[in-house]
C-alpha cells in the first residue's frame, strides 16, 4: 500500500520528468511538408499519371508538335497500319487514326490501362473504328510481328530508356514490314518549350541503343521548335 510520502516523492518525480522534456519538445523543429513534383518531374520520375492528362492536350499543340508533317515523314498515308507507342491520352491517336482512315489501323499501346481506357472512351466519342487499344510492358509493346508501315514514339523515350530499351526497340523493329519506319519524337536538351524541365533523353543515345536494335538511322528531322525527330528504318 502507498503511503502518503510515497506518494508525494512519486508525484514530484514525474514533474520533473515532465520539466525535463518539455524543453526538447520545444526544441525540435516542425517536420516540414514534402513537396509534390510537378507534372513534369513526375513524368519523368515515373510514369505519367492519367489524372494529369490534360496537361498534354495544350490548345496550342497542334502548331509546335506539327503532326501532319511528322506523319508525312513517316510515310503514313491513307491504308497504313501504324503503332502510337506509348499513346497517353491519345492525342496523336486520334490524327493517325483520321489520316489512315477507315482502310488502315491504329495500334495505341501503353503500359497502363487507364490510359488505353481513356483511348477507348476518346475514340468511341470521335467515332473512329480503325484504333485497337494494346496492353504492352516495359520490355515489349506487343505490337503485331511484321505487320507495320509506321511506329511513332512521341514524348515517351524516357520511360522506355528506364527499363531495357535495347529490347523493347527490337520488339518495334520485329513489328515492321520491310520498309517500315520507326519515329522518334522528344524533347531537346537545354529547356525551353513546353516540355519538362527535368532530364531529357539525349538523341546520341537513343541513336545508339537503336542501332544495337538493328535500327538503321535515316533522318534527323529539324523541322520541330522544341523537339529532335528521328526516323529509323529496318
Amino acid at each position: 500500500m502507498m503511503t502518503r510520502a510515497t506518494g508525494i516523492r512519486t508525484a514530484a518525480l514525474a514533474a520533473a520528468v515532465a520539466m525535463a522534456v518539455l524543453p526538447l519538445a520545444a526544441n525540435q523543429a516542425p517536420q516540414a511538408p514534402q513537396a509534390q513534383a510537378s507534372p513534369s518531374q513526375q513524368r519523368h520520375g515515373r510514369l505519367f499519371p492519367p489524372e494529369d492528362l490534360g496537361l498534354l492536350e495544350s490548345p496550342d499543340r497542334d502548331v509546335w508538335q506539327k503532326p501532319e508533317r511528322i506523319m508525312d515523314s513517316l510515310g503514313i498515308a491513307d491504308g497504313s497500319k501504324v503503332a502510337d507507342v506509348g499513346a497517353g491520352g491519345g492525342w496523336f491517336t486520334v490524327r493517325l487514326a483520321r489520316r489512315v482512315g477507315p482502310n488502315g489501323i491504329v495500334y495505341a499501346q501503353d503500359v497502363q490501362p487507364q490510359m488505353l481506357e481513356a483511348i477507348e472512351r476518346r475514340v468511341a466519342k470521335e467515332n473512329l473504328h480503325n484504333v485497337v487499344t494494346i496492353h504492352g510492358t516495359p520490355a515489349d509493346p506487343n505490337l503485331p510481328e511484321g505487320s507495320l508501315d509506321a511506329v511513332l514514339i512521341v514524348e515517351t523515350f524516357h520511360e522506355i530508356q528506364s527499363g531495357n530499351p535495347r529490347l523493347f526497340l527490337e520488339n518495334v523493329r520485329r513489328a515492321l514490314k520491310e520498309g517500315g519506319r520507326v519515329g522518334v519524337v522528344d524533347y531537346k536538351r537545354g529547356g525551353g518549350g513546353p516540355g519538362p524541365d527535368g532530364a531529357r533523353p539525349d538523341p546520341a543515345a537513343v541513336e545508339a541503343v537503336a542501332r544495337e536494335a538493328g535500327l538503321r538511322l535515316l533522318e534527323r528531322e529539324t523541322f520541330l521548335p522544341f523537339q529532335f525527330f528521328l526516323i529509323f528504318g529496318r
